[in-house]
């Protein structure tokens, strides 16, 4: 595969935080490269190729917009796929008049690494191939918010505008899917139900359904049965014999 290096006119609409993250992976990975930004890749635009011709893509949304972007690309090139979480989030309330001041709030709510398996439901073969990666990033943001009157019902008409990094607290690098494991914070029993996933996790049980999901449709692990109304899983063996 040939690389275009043309800088692509426009962001294609990325918001602050996006653009943090693509410049300070391009400084990280591609020091040694002038124009190593918005790269071309046959019929897709990556956001960092790296010195190492890694192609690093920065997403702060939902990965079904990238689904086939990502498949695509680690048909031939080993891709890390970039997602921020907010560790800490700072509300920024921006008022109509020119004359006011914003209004700034803490968040209550605190980021996880295992909040990604929010968004892993939706490529939850990937992680399993040689050729992708996953990086979550942990981060400090603001979130600025506008007041919009056509949204009075939600939020109170305030609408997000956009996210800015104000600074990156750790990064979790998940190279396989056995990495996911990584995310328990306690033994997990083998078989095991999403109630005991949960419990090891130290999350709510929705976020073990999506991780037994994930693992599930890749392969890691198959269902061996039911105790009551809930499935039984146990880790697949590398060796192809049956599980159960």
């Amino acid at each position: 595969m040939v690389y275009s290096l043309t800088v692509i006119i426009g962001t294609l609409n990325e918001g602050p935080l996006h653009q943090a993250l693509k410049v300070q992976y391009a400084r990280r990975y591609a020091a040694s490269s002038r124009s190593s930004s918005e790269v071309q890749v046959g019929d897709y635009v990556a956001d960092v190729l790296g010195d190492d011709n890694v192609l690093y893509e920065i997403q702060t949304g939902g990965f079904g917009t990238i689904r086939r972007k990502l498949e695509h690309l680690v048909g031939e090139h080993k891709v890390v796929l970039v997602h921020p979480i907010a560790a800490v989030r700072t509300i920024v309330k921006v008022p109509d008049a020119a004359d006011a001041e914003a209004t700034r709030r803490r968040s209550p709510k605190r980021g996880h690494p295992a909040h990604v398996l929010d968004q892993l439901v939706y490529i939850p073969a990937l992680l399993a191939h040689p050729n992708f990666e996953l990086e979550v990033v942990m981060v400090e943001e603001d979130e600025v918010r506008v007041f919009d009157p056509g949204r009075v019902r939600r939020r109170g008409g305030w609408r997000v505008v956009h996210r800015q990094l104000n600074a990156v607290v750790e990064r979790h690098r998940f190279r396989c899917l056995d990495d996911l494991f990584g995310l328990l914070e306690a033994p997990l029993p083998d078989p095991f139900t999403t109630l005991e996933l949960a419990e090891a996790l130290n999350q709510p049980r929705r976020l073990a359904q999506k991780m037994a999901y994930v693992l599930r449709e890749a392969g890691a692990t198959r269902i061996c049965g039911k105790t009551g109304n809930a499935m039984v899983y146990r880790r697949a063996r590398k060796d192809g014999a049956e599980a159960c």
